[in-house]
């Protein structure tokens, strides 16, 4: 009996098991296509059964089912009900299927699709109900890519580009007019004075998806104009994922080249962070004796400083990266807990073997010669090694009704450079009195950026037309220290020596400079449904509250010599600092720390700033045809310095105190099912940073250029309006017209200081208009031949045209500068404006061979960088034509396995910006040589 008790409870354990690895699961999102946003309590039903599930408060559902092929029904009162056909459920697997539900209409309408339907059809569903102008990318989208991080798979977005590998541009417009907020919050970037974030620090592997909203909205912060980026992270994965990731890159022009230059730096360089070797060797407030004070003080503090100051030849390495992704889900109950994590370590080093960097001006006093003088000319090599660290952690737990989640995110910076660099350096700023310089330049730039976001997520009750209440608070730190950057000048004579000559430069120079950043933020949204004009209404009102802090400060000190100098008669600055070449009471020479060398408090400020925020808005339909949403912001800023002018000293002066509405409209008018006619006008802001509005010194010791700040800055107010066109075909297929003005009162713009061509700083210039075109369309070949259906051709073109009306200052020193013959336009071209925009691509894609490859071409027209003053002329960047190769396969059963293959910079273009100026050949303000890199990289999905 016992035997047979063992036996019966074997077979019914043996019995679960196979009917627990004979089921499998579909998981997804339903959005709602009205409101563009997730759909709760939607019916997911398996046609032809009563199986089914629906979806919870936050549009996710999953249902479970046996292994076997399926027709599944999407359904919600008022909306279109829509089939998906070939749901193929295989044991133990997950199968994502996201949904888009569209239309107000009481009418029963059935929609019937494929499974296997492009997923970009989804997002394109997104832009053709939303009320607001955006382009989106899902995570298949993404994955559809085989883009390895942000940055690579947001330039497919039309209208965008990015700048460096990094920064992400909307319609040619500058940094300053471009948002980007993490899973909803304000999040400040590695560089706090940028409005956006590095988009290559963040793997493609997180990401639920990524939203570029063109037009303004109230929910949305002020300060954007050209779009505001919105990276969602996932909540969690449907099921248990985990991957790892490798990759490295060879770029002929940079990697194995014998003659790269580095240094030492500290052992722990290669993890992001210095681990003390290059703190400041003394304290700020040490009084620095002279050589007339003959003390032995003298020698012992400038023997603490490290001895290195020469850049020194080493084989430089390839690019390499790794990272890992971990998630999963558990039931609690009848509640969910899921987990996400991240890591990603990138090893990236340039190489520069012909860095130009100049400074020019024309002739004063002479208006018939049009040839510029030199300033500054600049040339040499600089190697850079820069390593990125990137860790995300989450956790969400899920009921019914509410959902609460905690993300943590922290970035980490090193960058290390070594540089030799010839100077002709004219001493009078005017071209005349030209000395010869070489210079050795060694610096580390150590950054970090910690977020952490806690959301709550909830809906009041079960009803369909409940309220939702959302909350968010998020605290960001962020620090950039710049740590023993050392700046070794030496001047040529006659007759070959070197000497030290602080006349034609700078005495030998080491700088810290130390920038800590807090940025506090908290938001409070409520939204509901409910019936207007008998038809979907939704209201949204919230509030929000920002708080940002900043410290930063400069320790810089200088070194000469005293008495005999022969010993850097041969260049050789690492001599400099030799303990045995160090001044001494009983030598009387030698190198000594500059006299009265100590902290600067001029160096130093705070900045605080205080952002209140409140918005409601309303959407609508004034007809079956005719959305609408009407908003409003308010956001009251108040902003505060803390810092010294020479004998001027501010405590918390208060710079800007302003109260702004921002009113904006958006509607949208079907035509068709498929053709929309857009309309909106917003009114958006761009202010200040802490740099620019304070009175802060900046000094480049490489290029002698000096960044100056301006107390007197105002925001700049811009009122958007944009008109569109737009038609949706099937697949992903698409085409657009729009036409886009844009009016700035005091555009911020960078601007050189009168007669002083290496002096820059921001200033309130006059005020523009920015008007143009935008042209986008997709189209599948198949018309062509049945087997070109795969192949599809994208492109997306703006042309824009920008006008600035100069204030009678800059006007005037224009006429003044001007040469003979030379006609003086009121008007001039926006600062950071671009005149067109190109984006192209060619991609195949071919989902049943794992196979993604396409080739893309990008470019931006000619841009002022940096506003002339007359005799200063104005400079230019040129194109850069980017042609980029990806290629992606999946293999293996599950296709669990990828290879992705990139060629960057095909046409090894080159990043140059010129001084323009009437009838005078182009001079260079900046030059690199970023050459082409060809990368491979691999994933395996566990």
């Amino acid at each position: 009996m016992k035997k047979q008790f063992y036996s019966l409870l074997f077979f019914l354990i043996l019995a679960s098991i196979t009917a627990f690895s004979q089921t499998g699961k579909v998981a997804g999102l339903v959005m709602d296509g009205e409101f563009v946003e997730p759909m709760a309590f939607a019916n997911i039903l398996v046609k032809g059964t009563t199986t089914g599930t629906t979806s919870d408060f936050d549009g996710k559902y999953e249902l479970e089912l046996a292994e076997g092929v399926y027709t599944l029904v999407f359904s919600f009162v008022g909306y279109n009900t829509q089939e998906i056909s070939d749901v193929t459920i295989t044991a133990n697997e997950v199968q994502t299927i996201d949904v888009t539900l569209a239309t107000n209409s009481l009418e029963t309408v059935v929609i019937t699709t494929n499974v296997k339907r492009n997923t970009e059809s989804s997002i394109l569903n997104l832009q053709k109900r939303s009320v607001t102008l955006l382009d989106g990318l899902s995570a298949q989208n993404i994955k559809k890519t085989g883009a390895g991080d942000l940055a690579s798979a947001v330039k497919s977005v039309p209208g965008v580009s990015i700048q460096g590998g990094k920064y992400v541009y909307v319609r040619g417009l500058g940094d300053r007019y471009t948002k980007s907020i993490l899973n909803g919050v304000d999040i400040p970037g590695l560089d706090p004075d940028r409005n956006t974030i590095q988009m290559d620090l963040f793997p493609t592997s997180i990401l639920d998806n990524v939203i570029v909203i063109k037009s303004a909205a109230a929910e949305y912060p002020a300060d954007f104009t050209g779009g505001v980026v919105d990276i969602v992270t996932k909540d969690f994965p449907s099921k248990a994922e985990a991957s790892i990731s490798v990759g490295t890159g060879f770029n002929p022009n940079m990697h194995f080249k014998d003659n790269y230059l580095s240094y030492s730096g500290s052992d722990s360089d290669f993890l992001g962070y210095d681990n003390g070797s290059r703190n400041l060797p003394i304290n700020r407030y040490q009084p620095i004796p002279g050589t007339f004070e003959n003390r032995a003080l003298l020698t012992t503090l400038t023997d603490r400083f490290a001895k290195e100051l020469a850049a020194k030849e080493e084989q430089s390495a390839m690019n390499f990266d790794f990272g890992f992704t971990l998630g999963n889900q558990y039931n609690l109950g009848d509640n969910k807990i899921g987990y996400q994590a991240s890591f990603s370590y990138k090893n990236q080093t340039s190489f520069y073997e012909n860095r130009v960097d100049g400074g020019w001006i024309r002739e004063n006093g002479n208006p018939d010669e049009n040839e510029l003088n030199t300033v500054l000319d600049s040339r040499g090599s600089e190697g850079i090694n820069n390593i990125i660290l990137n860790g995300l952690a989450g956790v969400v737990f899920k009921t019914d009704l509410s959902k609460y989640k905690v993300n943590f995110l922290h970035i980490q910076n090193g960058e290390s450079s070594a540089g030799v660099f010839d100077q002709i350096i004219s001493q009078d700023g005017t071209g005349g009195a030209q000395e010869p310089l070489s210079k050795n330049s060694l610096s580390y730039t150590e950054r970090s950026v910690t977020n952490l976001l806690l959301t709550g997520d909830h809906r009041l009750s079960e009803d369909e037309n409940a309220w939702d209440f959302e909350w968010k608070l998020s605290p960001t730190f962020s620090k950039v220290y710049d740590k023993d950057h050392r700046v070794t000048p030496l001047q040529q004579a006659d007759n070959g020596d070197f000497f030290i000559s602080p006349s034609a430069s700078t005495f030998p120079i080491r700088i810290w400079r130390w920038l800590q950043e807090e940025n506090w933020a908290s938001k409070f949204d409520f939204k509901k449904k409910y019936k207007l004009f008998n038809t979907s209404a939704q209201l949204k009102f919230g509030t929000s509250y920002v708080y940002k802090f900043r410290d930063f400060s400069i320790d810089a000190f200088t070194f000469q010599i005293s008495g005999d100098d022969s010993f850097i008669a041969d260049g050789n600055v690492d001599n400099l600092l030799l303990t045995e070449n160090i001044w001494t009471r009983e030598s009387k020479n030698g190198t000594i720390i500059t006299f009265g060398d100590t902290f600067n408090p001029d160096n130093a400020y705070e900045g605080e700033q205080f952002i209140y925020s409140n918005y409601i808005s309303n959407e609508f339909n004034l007809s079956s045809n005719l959305k609408t949403v009407l908003g409003l912001r308010t956001e009251l800023v108040k902003s505060y310095y803390t810092g010294q002018d020479g004998n001027i000293a501010y405590k918390g002066l208060q710079v800007l105190d302003v109260f702004d509405w921002f009113p904006s409209t958006n509607m949208i008018y079907s035509i068709s099912d498929q053709t929309n006619l857009r309309s909106s006008y917003s009114r958006t802001t761009a202010r200040p940073s802490f740099k620019e509005q304070s009175t802060s010194q900046i000094f480049d010791p490489i290029t002698n250029r000096l960044f100056i700040g301006n107390l007197n800055l105002v925001p700049t107010y811009i009122n958007n309006f944009d008109l569109r066109y737009e038609h949706f075909g099937d697949e992903g297929q698409m085409l657009a017209l729009s036409g886009f003005y844009k009016d700035f009162k005091d555009p911020i713009e960078l601007t050189f200081f009168l007669q002083a061509p290496t002096q820059v700083t921001p200033a309130n210039l006059g005020n523009a208009k920015v008007y143009g075109v935008e042209f986008e369309f997709r189209q599948k070949l198949g018309f062509i031949s049945e087997g070109l259906n795969n192949l599809k051709f994208n492109t997306n073109v703006s042309v824009i045209k920008s006008a600035l009306t100069m204030s009678d200052p800059e006007y005037n020193s224009r006429l003044l500068a001007a040469r003979t013959g030379e006609s003086i336009d009121r008007e001039r071209d926006l600062q950071g404006q671009s005149p067109y925009l190109i984006n192209a691509g060619l991609d195949y894609s071919n989902d049943d061979l794992g196979l993604q490859t396409g080739i893309f071409y990008n470019v931006q027209g000619k841009t002022l960088e940096v506003v002339g003053t007359g005799i200063v002329p104005d400079v230019y960047t040129q194109p850069f034509h980017s042609l980029n190769f990806t290629l992606n396969k999946s293999f293996g059963e599950k296709e669990q396995s990828a290879i992705d293959f990139k060629i960057s910079n095909l046409l090894g273009s080159k990043k140059e910006s010129n001084y323009q100026s009437f009838k005078a050949q182009d001079q260079i303000y900046s030059l690199r040589e970023p050459g082409t890199e060809i990368s491979l990289g691999y994933t395996y999905k566990f």
